[in-house]
């Protein structure tokens, strides 16, 4: 079947899929993984427990910033959903029509798994890129190493690697340390 023959892929289409996988549209494309493994789940929502209370909260950190886990983002025709995203307060909609964000967050943590690590890093990356997202973190449970990269003229920065037991302190959140052996599983 030639491309033009091929159905685009619409919003309507993520209702199609299985409640145990996650589908997101990518240049036109449903991209269907299946849903977060508990290692991966442990990441983010540990992860989302530390920088939560000083930058949402202000508790011991600025404030200001709004955090979602998995929720469902549109950057042009493009359906992203990343593990994290992060809002400063006064970019993020107040009114929302859909079950959508139309905002591109400023702040994006994806944590890698095998069925994911392709999409997230030579699609989705460059997506946020064009859409001016400031800062990636991609955080890789299984080799227990968080990468994360700030957003300069329009290219991906490296800022550092870091792996398990590191005490970091990470842009957007420099004021807040994260020790990463909290994140991994492993080390319960």
């Amino acid at each position: 079947m030639s491309d033009l023959a091929k159905k685009l892929t619409t919003y309507e289409d993520l209702y199609d899929i299985p409640e145990n996988m996650i589908g997101e549209i990518l240049n036109g494309e449903l991209i269907v993984t299946p849903r977060p493994a508990p290692r991966h789940m442990h990441v983010a929502t540990v992860l989302s427990g530390e920088i939560e209370p000083p930058y949402r909260r202000g508790r011991g950190g600025p404030g200001g910033w709004i955090f979602l886990i998995e929720v469902e983002i549109k950057l042009g025709e493009d359906i992203v959903v990343p593990d994290i995203a992060g809002w400063r307060r006064e970019r993020f909609p107040t009114e929302l029509e859909h079950n959508w964000i139309p905002i591109a967050p400023d702040w994006v943590c994806e944590v890698l798994s095998p069925s994911t690590v392709r999409t997230d890093k030579v699609r989705k990356m460059p997506l946020y890129a064009t859409q001016n997202v400031g800062h990636i973190w991609l955080i890789d449970p299984a080799n227990l190493t968080l990468d994360a990269f700030r957003l300069e003229s329009g290219r991906w920065s490296l800022l550092g690697s870091f792996s398990e037991h590191d005490t970091v302190r990470i842009e957007p959140f420099q004021e807040t340390e994260i020790h990463l052996g909290d994140l991994w599983i492993e080390t319960l």
